[in-house]
């Protein structure tokens, strides 16, 4: 479903109303760029600060669907193209790393970058063959993409197979031990964490974001006005999976197994869109305000001896709730309502 034929009309995202005006479009001088990435350090630190365990387990949930959550907005929120299967590049990603690291006895530097690689790759070639399609065609070719490469992965051998690959405790010795490999992955999380961010309003504020906020307005008159939009939206969507592969190495590192079920759950892509939608999509600040808030209502839900076994119910309905009432999500309705903030908001 693309973002643009079904946004109100007082969504602040159209770049006329809201960012050229505004001049959130216009430099680093932005302070609210400046203290989302201030959070993101002081939330960071405060596990190292306080050496809990819990606590660092508790964030590292967060900032990972920071990351996933600010790379997905730039497909969804930038170009408008729902994306049901943006776990896709996080499972894949997640496989290839931990194949390098358990078969090729690679070390865990190159397995992370090659992981984005490899994501980005499939990106590129699914850019090509599915952005072609618009609306509920590309939303429901994502789940297709999604349940073939699950599929795919169960049937793969070098890959494990349905049982997947396990890390032997061996390999974390080079990383000082398995207890010490929690806090690097932990420190390496926040990186990218703060690196989605800066990933994120580097499109926003770019002529090529401006394109790509384009191409949600108006597809047809984006490509009159000189956007070549095949190029774009597969660009964004190449964007979009870098750094969800990245992390994807992270988090089943930290793990130490992986397996087709839980590297391609459809699940997590939907609430994937539900904190991108509850924060505000479009907006830097937005997949950052959904992703804590959202993490924040799980946690109570799967805690909960009335809500535990349906969460994901709750999420669905949150979802509808914010697309009827609030469809420009959280920083939408601050800078709707406080027209002074969107030039802080970014």
């Amino acid at each position: 479903m693309s973002a643009s034929s079904s946004q109100p009309a007082s969504a602040p995202l159209s770049p006329k109303r809201s960012d050229v005006q505004t001049g959130v479009l216009g430099t680093w001088r932005n302070p609210g760029i400046w203290l989302i990435l201030l959070a993101i350090v002081v939330v960071g630190v405060w596990p190292v600060v306080t050496q809990r365990a819990a606590t660092r387990e508790v964030i590292f949930t967060v900032l990972l669907s920071v990351v996933l959550a600010s790379s997905l907005n730039i497909i969804l929120g930038y170009t408008g193209y729902v994306s049901f299967g943006h776990i896709v590049f996080f499972g894949l990603g997640g496989y290839v790393g931990m194949y390098l690291l358990s078969a090729q006895q690679a070390s865990l530097w190159v397995a992370i970058p090659v992981g984005g690689l490899a994501a980005a790759l499939l990106a590129f070639l699914l850019g090509k063959a599915i952005l072609r399609l618009r609306g509920a065609y590309f939303a429901l070719a994502t789940i297709g993409v999604n349940e073939a490469m699950r599929t795919f992965i169960n049937n793969f051998e070098p890959f494990g197979g349905p049982t997947g690959i396990s890390l032997n405790l061996k390999i974390y010795q080079e990383y000082g031990g398995a207890a010490q490999a929690l806090w690097l992955t932990y420190y390496l999380l926040v990186v990218f964490a703060l690196g989605a961010i800066i990933l994120s309003f580097m499109v926003k504020t770019s002529k090529f974001g401006l394109g790509l906020v384009a191409i949600r307005e108006d597809e047809d008159a984006a490509e009159v006005m000189g956007v070549i939009t095949p190029n774009a939206k597969t660009w964004a969507y190449v964007l979009s999976a870098i750094l969800p592969g990245m992390v994807g190495v992270l988090f089943y590192f930290k793990n130490g197994n992986v397996e087709p079920g839980d590297a391609f759950r459809l699940h997590f892509s939907i609430e994937l869109l539900v904190m991108v939608m509850l924060g505000g999509f479009g907006t830097v600040l937005g997949p950052v305000i959904g992703a804590a808030g959202y993490q924040r209502l799980r946690g109570f839900l799967l805690t909960s001896p009335l809500f535990k076994d349906i969460q994901l119910a709750v999420a669905g309905v949150l979802l509808l709730v914010i697309i009827l009432f609030i469809p420009a999500g959280a920083v939408g309705w601050l800078r709707n309502r406080f027209p002074v903030l969107r030039r802080v908001l970014p």
